[in-house]
Order: C-alpha cells, then structure tokens, then sequence
C-alpha cells in the first residue's frame, strides 16, 4: 500500500495537505480498500464549518456506511463535484482526483506523518513488524 510522504494523516483513515492556509482532505487507500465500492458520497456543504475530529459526511459503499471525519478545523470552500457521478474515483484514486472537499483551515489537530500513519495501518491489520 502507497503511502504518500507528503501529506498528513488522521487516526480515522483521512488525508489532507495543506498550501497557503488551504486544505485539500481525502481518505486513504487503506480506507478505501477497507469500504470496498464506493456508491455515495455525503460531503460537507461548501460555506458550512467542520471541526477537527467531528464527523461532517458520511460514505457509503456495497457492504457499509461510514463516517466522514473533519482531519482540520476550517470553512469549506469547495467539494469535489466530479464525484457526484462518479464515487469510485474514491476508490481508483484516493490521493489525486478522488479528493473530498477543500477548506481554510483554522486548526489542525493531531496530524500523523506518513511514518506514523503507516505504523498504525501496520498495527490495524495485526502487523506488529
């Protein structure tokens, strides 16, 4: 599983990269590959506020619906549309044109390196290496 170095990581399975005071958030591959297919997507609403660790969506796939958790704290700016028709870009490209929604974000709580994040995918899945 790829993990990119250049993001930040959530307990919960979400990625986000900030440039210039804006984020861009997405779940990972582990997450998509522990939902299966993507069938809906239930993002934030742009202008709404999210908090950091709070839940603000929800996606469902064939077997389960999860949560959707805010990695920041900050105004959404944009989701992305393209998903609307087409949810499984989730799954076929999480870190690129899968992306969830974009905001400003005011506070970032408990951000994991790549190393941390890939230690505790390592420990989810019983991999004590």
């Amino acid at each position: 599983m790829s993990i990119p170095r250049h993001l930040r990581y959530t307990w919960d399975h979400e990625w986000l990269v900030v440039d210039e005071g804006n984020a861009t958030v997405g779940i990972t591959a582990f997450a998509a590959r522990a939902l299966g297919d993507v069938v809906h997507l239930r993002l934030p609403a742009v202008g709404t506020w999210v908090e950091a660790g709070e839940s603000c969506g929800e996606i469902e796939s064939l077997t389960a619906t999860s949560d959707l958790y805010a990695p920041a704290s900050g105004q959404v700016l944009e989701v992305n549309t393209a998903l609307t028709g087409d949810p499984g870009i989730v799954n076929s490209a999480p870190y690129t044109v899968g992306w969830l929604f974009r905001l400003r974000v005011e506070n970032i709580a408990g951000a994991l390196s790549a190393d941390a994040y890939a230690a505790h995918c390592a420990h989810s899945q019983g991999d004590r290496r």
